[in-house]
């Protein structure tokens, strides 16, 4: 083996893992996030939590990213510890369909259609169906599968390369010695982890294991030992994820590790015992990659079948290695619960980072409108209780602002899908508005209280039209609200009939007072209370506003708002007349 010999081989290594890597991205990326919402929804069977676990891992071609989500999951609080073990016995399974597409390469016949499956006939099809996706498409989706099939061709290439590069190396006798060194099962089984641990993927060490067996100097012995440790390598990914994680993430993690120290422990165990008796023939066989892809399968399978009946003593030997302190008592407030959402583990697979961000976002969203109704409450029945339950929602909302803001951040730098991309667009441009309302809430609390502390009250009459005004506050909050959740933008067309009709409220109101005033039926002192009062609803309006036309504007790529206010209120004008008339008489002062 000369020189190019080795740099093609370490070239075929850099295409392999590249490719591998593209094709993990790519297929996480269309799924946008939702196989990753299945998982966290799952149900404590442990039966259909493997199934899921293998399924979710074959389809996104990475145990180690299904485990790391999973120890997000445990972090987060979405999901219990017992829960994440049939996932985690569910991806070792997952992880060997990549050994099978793998094995394919090793396909030698003569037959038109058996060569057809070997990917060296079929990848250069999909690199140029690929290519045209990405050239020509305009559509995200096209362009997303176009990146899957790239990747695939890149990563048979980089395999095939690597297969031949490495060839030569059969006529060298110090690699065939390192070889039968390494059929001592310990030595085999460190090499294994070692390689495994390094590059942080079984799938890619089982490929270069593949490889290798191109050489023929590859035994089933040797190879046996060294798919052992792979299994075990591949579980540092998951392991340094845990760190500066909660305790049951640790756990978690730990539950991966131990699942595979015990299972190789005993499947080496038994079958070396075995063998010692029987001495199987096979073990002195050249392997191949499809025999590889069989070893792989029929180990983590077997594994799974074993040790399933045990995840209760799995999970107990997690909490024994990590025990919980008997002083450790967590209260945490339900900011504090979203914020573990918000996991920097999930920025890995950012269209399920999109979707946690999304739910914080809704969850920051109705404690803003908890605040600020909760604030109108206290306008006509004062308790001091409520006005520090406004306070202290005001704080968190704050805190929601920052974190989510930071996160986003982080994740707007990651590879989005247009939807993805859109959602998050939509999420930063509403956040200030969220809390500026909540700000509004909180000057209307203090207004509540001045009212309260001085023992002033507004008339019958003034307290019978600023009913009428809140509702109308109310109804537009609830109405840009629920258009930012379900991200609809069909409602927004209502939003600025409805904030005019608050505008002619605020200043009919403001009339009236004067004429109370006039009449000796009002104070001066109190017409500045309603005035503070009467202008923060108007400015939450102004919010809520901005939030309707938000959608449409991140919909649509426009970002001119005053052009599209005045747009809907000018150009669209019969029918914002007609819907501008309706509030009007929906909302009428006495």
């Amino acid at each position: 083996m000369d020189l190019f010999d080795l740099l093609a081989m370490i070239g075929g290594l850099a295409l392999f893992l590249y490719g591998m890597n593209l094709l993990g991205d790519g297929l996480s990326k269309v799924s946008g996030g939702r196989l990753e919402k299945i998982l966290e929804k799952l149900t404590s069977n442990p039966i259909k939590a493997v199934l899921l676990g293998a399924g979710v891992t074959a389809v996104i071609q990475s145990s180690s990213a299904t485990t790391v989500m999973v120890v997000g999951f445990v972090n987060s609080g979405v999901m219990k510890l017992s829960q994440t073990i049939g996932i985690i016995m569910g991806a070792n399974i997952g992880t060997t369909i990549t050994s099978w597409i793998l094995s394919l390469s090793g396909i030698e016949s003569s037959n038109f259609f058996i060569r057809l499956l070997k990917p060296t006939s079929f990848s250069p099809v999909l690199a140029i169906i690929g290519v045209a996706f990405l050239l020509f498409s305009k559509k995200e989706r096209k362009r997303d599968i176009g990146m899957i099939l790239i990747g695939f061709a890149i990563l048979m290439f980089g395999m095939d390369t690597m297969s031949s590069a490495v060839k030569p190396l059969a006529d060298v006798p110090e690699f065939t010695g390192i070889l039968t060194a390494f059929s001592n099962p310990l030595l085999g089984m460190l090499a294994g982890m070692v390689l495994t641990a390094i590059i942080q993927s079984s799938s890619a060490s089982v490929g270069i294991l593949q490889a290798l067996c191109m050489t023929g100097s590859v035994t089933f012995g040797t190879a046996l030992p060294i798919i052992m440790g792979q299994n075990i390598g591949t579980c540092i990914t998951a392991i340094l994820s845990g760190i500066g994680a909660s305790k049951n993430a640790k756990r978690a993690a730990l539950v991966h590790l131990y699942f595979n120290l015990i299972g190789t422990a005993v499947f080496m165990i038994v079958f070396y015992s075995v063998n010692a008796f029987v001495h199987f023939s096979f073990l002195q066989d050249v392997a191949n990659p499809a025999g590889i892809a069989v070893v792989h399968s029929i180990f983590n399978i077997c594994a799974t079948f074993v040790l399933l009946p045990f995840s209760k003593g799995l999970e107990k030997l997690a909490y024994l290695t990590i025990r919980d302190d008997k002083e450790e008592v967590v209260l945490e407030s339900r900011a504090e619960r979203d914020f573990k959402l918000l996991d920097p583990r999930f920025l890995e697979t950012p269209g399920f980072a999109v979707e946690e961000c999304r739910l914080v976002a809704r969850n920051m969203a109705e404690y803003t409108k908890e605040s600020l109704f909760t604030a109108m409450e206290l306008i006509t029945k004062y308790d001091k209780k409520k006005a520090q339950f406004v306070q202290d929602l005001e704080d968190e909302i704050d805190r929601y602002e920052d974190e989510l803001g930071t996160y986003m951040v982080k994740l707007s730098q990651k590879s989005l899908s247009e939807r993805d991309s859109h959602t998050l667009s939509i999420i930063l441009h509403c956040l200030s508005d969220f809390e500026r309302i909540s700000d509004h809430a909180v000057n209307v609390m203090k207004s509540a209280k001045e009212m309260y502390e001085k023992e002033l009250s507004f008339s019958k009459k003034a307290v019978e039209e600023l009913a009428v005004y809140t509702q109308a506050v109310k109804d537009m909050v609830e109405m840009a609200f629920r258009i930012f959740q379900e991200e609809n933008n069909q409602d927004v067309v209502l939003v600025e009939p409805l904030e005019e009709v608050v505008d002619y409220l605020k200043a009919e109101l403001k009339q009236r007072h004067i004429k109370r005033l006039q009449k000796g039926k009002c104070t001066i002192e109190m017409g500045f209370i309603l005035s503070d009062i009467i202008t923060s609803y108007e400015r939450v309006s102004d919010h809520c506003s901005n939030i309707a036309v938000c959608i449409t504007e991140v919909k649509e790529d426009e970002y001119d708002m005053h052009g599209y206010i005045d747009d809907i209120k000018h150009n669209n004008s019969e029918e914002f007349k007609k819907n501008y008339k309706e509030f009007k008489k929906k909302y009428v002062l006495p």
